[in-house]
């Protein structure tokens, strides 16, 4: 069984910078395409970023201020959030599933708990 625990959320000021960390047991990230979405209060959970076999896919208003990576000695993947903004709010889901990866949550059998992010203006 897969299971995914992720870490890091927290509360930063506008511009400020997190990095979320997502372990994995059950499995090897190598493996695995991973994902990272997020649910912010009453709204849909949405895709971030995905990474498999060394491509990465990021969400437009993501793109250059988030970054996705690896440590395989870890079997951890991390996601270091900067430049935040208010609308980052929301809490971030580290997902993963066998096979080519995808951008919507039906397509990721694993998920873990979740992390909060809050971002103050």
């Amino acid at each position: 069984q897969v299971r995914l625990v992720e870490s890091g959320g927290g509360l930063v000021q506008a511009g400020g910078s997190l990095r979320l960390s997502c372990a994995a047991s059950g499995a090897t990230f190598s493996n695995l395409a991973t994902a990272w979405f997020r649910q912010a209060p009453g709204k849909e959970r949405e895709f971030v970023v995905w990474w498999s076999d060394g491509r990465t896919s990021y969400r437009d208003s993501v793109l250059g201020r988030f970054l996705i990576s690896r440590d395989n000695a870890k079997n951890t993947v991390y996601l270091q959030l900067n430049r935040l903004k208010p609308e980052d709010t929301a809490v971030y889901y580290c997902a993963a599933r066998y096979g080519s990866p995808g951008f919507s949550v039906r397509e990721y059998r694993y998920w873990g708990q979740g992390t909060q992010v809050t971002v103050s203006s």
